[in-house]
């Protein structure tokens, strides 16, 4: 193993920071290496927004579920994915853009993703902690119009930055087998070794919790996936101008 393969294998998310600020230098320095990551076809259709009015991560915070992390954490960055400039370069050129492909959503979402990573992972080799919010997409209209985002722009995720204040253990992933197939899709063993996967993740919690809490991954899914899924997020996506067709 290598220094980054070590790293990558030693993510938590952190939930408790210390108060000590985060240079803004480094920072810059954390979205630069995010501009870093794979591109689709180079659009580069990713938008980093720090936020730091204290009024609006409080806002933030409540549109997540009242994550009081997302107000309090040292830095807290806003990844949404963005065709706006897109259209910018085609008015440029006198050129009048199809927009609204599900293939363009796909791709920007995609490049939305891979500039997070890499910047979580750039963040994490400073010693910094962070923890991704998708919460915002549970009341995305609010948080769309309190950062004032144009059509062809949506909040894919946040992010929470800071120093660690607590030290959670690795959640077990799922066996390799499950996720690594070799020339075809075998799922043959995917039961037998989920029900082993379980037994792990069923001690994680006993030992995170002290006890308080024993669920295995398959009942934690299981239950998450017989709920909607901001089924509101559809007709907010389409309003901004993307799954047009």
């Amino acid at each position: 193993m290598n220094e980054t393969i070590e790293l990558l294998k030693s993510h938590r998310s952190i939930r408790k920071f210390k108060s000590d600020a985060i240079e803004q230098s480094l920072i810059d320095e954390l979205v630069r290496a995010g501009q870093a990551a794979a591109t689709s076809s180079f659009l580069q259709a990713c938008t980093v927004i720090q936020v730091e009015d204290r009024d609006k991560r409080e806002r933030l915070a409540a549109c997540a579920g009242n994550q009081a992390y997302v107000a309090t954490a040292p830095a807290f960055l806003v990844f949404c994915a963005d065709m706006q400039r897109h259209r910018l370069c085609c008015e440029m050129h006198d050129a009048d853009m199809q927009a609204g492909f599900t293939e363009q959503f796909i791709t920007a979402t995609a490049d939305c993703a891979l500039f997070a990573q890499n910047v979580a992972v750039a963040a994490e080799s400073f010693g910094l902690g962070i923890v991704y919010i998708g919460g915002l997409r549970n009341r995305i209209d609010e948080v769309a119009e309190l950062l004032e985002l144009p059509d062809l722009v949506y909040p894919v995720f946040g992010l929470c930055l800071g120093h660690p204040a607590q030290n959670p253990e690795i959640k077990p992933r799922l066996p390799l087998e499950v996720v690594l197939k070799k020339d075809r899709y075998d799922s043959s063993r995917d039961r037998e070794l989920i029900c082993d996967y379980d037994d792990q993740v069923r001690e994680y919690y006993r030992t995170r919790t002290g006890g308080t809490k024993e669920m295995s991954w398959s009942e934690q899914i299981s239950g998450m996936l017989i709920k909607e899924a901001r089924p509101h997020m559809l007709a907010f996506l389409q309003r901004k101008g993307f799954l047009k067709r």
